[in-house]
């Protein structure tokens, strides 16, 4: 933690020089010591106090200053830091005015010239105001700061992304808290520019891209060799399986990561029926231990990074990325994973990251305090979703197509949310239309065949399973929902044999490319849980290792 600053001011370089001294003397143990020799030169370091996010204790100023008298400094400072404690150092010539600051500028005390010694006309009013800012003294955040509109996307979508890979953060809400109007002006930057990100070091970016805050925060975005034995793509649960394996078992071994880790088990608010985790966990801290497994055994990632495109040539797959860097590989495993349906209803493309949300839930739960969302969906996702998000909203309905959540849902879920009083299954449900100017406002359900209209703070979308494989469908033997044929698949239907070139059958999660497996959701046949994906990772390194030993 940093300490408390103590901030003196005057013109007088001897007399700063003074007071200067004698504070170090007594208080430098518990607080840092600054001087300016003006009020201009104070208010910069204020300035520069609010956007390092360091506390200022107390604010002492001399009266008569060229070009700002104390006071005025004093009124000013009250602004950027309320709870600092103000102290006027002034002549005895001036007593009259320092008592009227008193009752018109909320000054705290003041003090005369001289103040030797200072162990009697100093410290002890010194040691009392200090006290009394103590009690009150709530430690600000040190960390990354993200100041924002609530309903704007690209906040939603920060916040989103610090997230997923669990970065501590603040959040400012620009129109609901005067800290952060006050901070974005310390950053020279106006409304216009939100969202605007802090970093602990102090540096500022605003309307940041991804990838720009990926740096700041330390992630790679580069590979580093010349060519691997394995390249993942994706760091679902599938993908982080087969970074940790690969790695384990001595493959250079590459994970790239388009968005957040975690894939779609990223966004659950808690996974209870994960094997070792009988307490259960985040998928957030899931991926995140996982994430931090891989790299300790040896695993390279690049995130957020993206892959474009993929060609064989000369045995070797070459990935273009995003950035039209490549990457030569000898294997690769298609960990894409799947996402989220939209809803493809009125107004919801103009309410999208504006209280209609693809997953999210963990993101937006607190700004659901005490008002009423809405769940779309009947699957494990939306069930924890559901039961995190009850813990802060007045009621959660969750709207589904069918009679009951049996069909999709885990028993222990179905259980747990039979007993929360605030959730509400709707049943032969369906949102038609989403409504509202800047945010979301309504919704409009059909109910057993109703139309209704409802206010909604929030509508959470946990719908179907689109799988990510349109950029390599054209080398890639897919079905006709884009979902990855592998293995037998692509051998016992004579329409798909011709595909496959070798003397020998296909591997079991083998596409129809040799070298290159598919794991997890986004294959043909996969069980939409974190286990087996896990599984299906793994069990691509194995055939990895195979294919390379031909």
């Amino acid at each position: 933690m940093k300490k408390p600053v103590l901030l003196v001011v005057d013109d007088d370089p001897q007399v700063l020089s003074a007071i200067d001294r004698d504070l170090r003397s007594e208080f430098r143990r518990d607080y840092r010591v600054l001087r300016a020799s003006s009020g201009a030169e104070a208010l910069e370091i204020l300035g520069e106090l609010t956007t390092r996010a360091e506390p200022l204790a107390l604010l002492l100023a001399d009266q008569r200053m060229p070009g700002m008298e104390g006071v005025e400094l004093l009124e000013k400072a009250r602004g950027i830091f309320p709870d600092a404690k103000r102290v006027l150092l002034t002549a005895y010539a001036d007593t009259e005015a320092a008592i009227r600051a008193i009752n018109n500028a909320y000054l705290d005390y003041y003090l005369l010239k001289p103040w030797d010694p200072p162990q009697d006309l100093l410290y002890p009013t010194l040691h009392d105001l200090l006290a009394a800012w103590q009690a009150k003294y709530k430690p600000r955040f040190q960390g990354l700061r993200l100041i924002g509109f609530q309903w704007s996307p690209l906040s939603h979508e920060l916040k989103d992304f610090l997230a997923g890979y669990m970065v501590a953060y603040q959040w400012l809400d620009f129109e609901a808290t005067t800290e952060a109007e006050t901070l974005l002006q310390s950053t020279g930057f106006t409304p216009a520019d939100l969202p605007v990100v802090i970093f602990e070091d102090g540096s500022v970016l605003a309307r940041p891209e991804r990838a720009a805050v990926a740096l700041k925060i330390g992630l790679a975005q580069k590979a580093t060799a010349e060519l691997y034995d394995v390249v993942v793509i994706g760091a679902g649960p599938a993908g982080m399986a087969s970074a940790v394996y690969g790695a384990s078992e001595g493959l250079k071994t590459l994970v790239i990561e388009r968005g957040s880790p975690g894939g779609q088990a990223g966004s659950s608010s808690r996974i209870e029926n994960y094997l070792g985790f009988p307490t259960g966990l985040s998928g957030a801290e899931l991926a995140h231990r996982a994430w931090a497994q891989a790299v300790r055994l040896g695993a390279e990632l690049l995130a957020p990074q993206e892959v474009t495109s993929l060609c064989v040539q000369d045995e070797y797959k070459v990935l273009t990325l995003a950035d039209g860097s490549e990457v030569r590989t000898r294997a690769v495993v298609l960990a894409t994973g799947v996402s989220y349906r939209t809803l493809n209803v009125p107004g919801e493309h103009h309410l999208s990251g504006a209280g209609v949300y693809y997953g999210a839930a963990r993101t937006e739960a607190r700004s659901c305090d005490q008002q009423d969302v809405y769940i779309v969906g009947g699957g494990n996702s939306a069930g924890q979703a559901a039961m995190y998000l009850a813990t802060y909203a007045r009621r959660v309905f969750i709207l589904i197509r069918g009679e009951s959540l049996a069909a999709s849902m885990s028993a222990y879920l179905i259980e747990q949310i039979g007993q929360t009083e605030n959730i509400e299954i709707l049943s032969f449900a369906e949102v038609k239309e989403v409504c509202g100017q800047d945010h979301l406002e309504e919704v409009i359900i059909t109910n057993n065949g109703q139309q209704e209209r409802r206010p909604a703070r929030a509508l959470f979308v946990f719908i179907g399973a689109k799988p990510s494989t349109e950029w390599v469908q054209d080398i890639i033997l897919c079905d006709k929902r884009g979902f990855m044929l592998t293995g037998r698949d692509l051998v016992s239907d004579p329409r798909f044999a011709a595909a496959w070139k070798r003397d020998r059958e296909p591997y079991l999660l083998e596409t129809c490319v040799p070298g290159i497996f598919a794991a997890g959701d986004t294959r043909v046949g996969a069980m939409a849980r974190v286990a087996s994906a896990v599984g299906e990772g793994s069990m691509a390194i194995k055939f990895v290792h195979e294919y390379l030993d031909e």
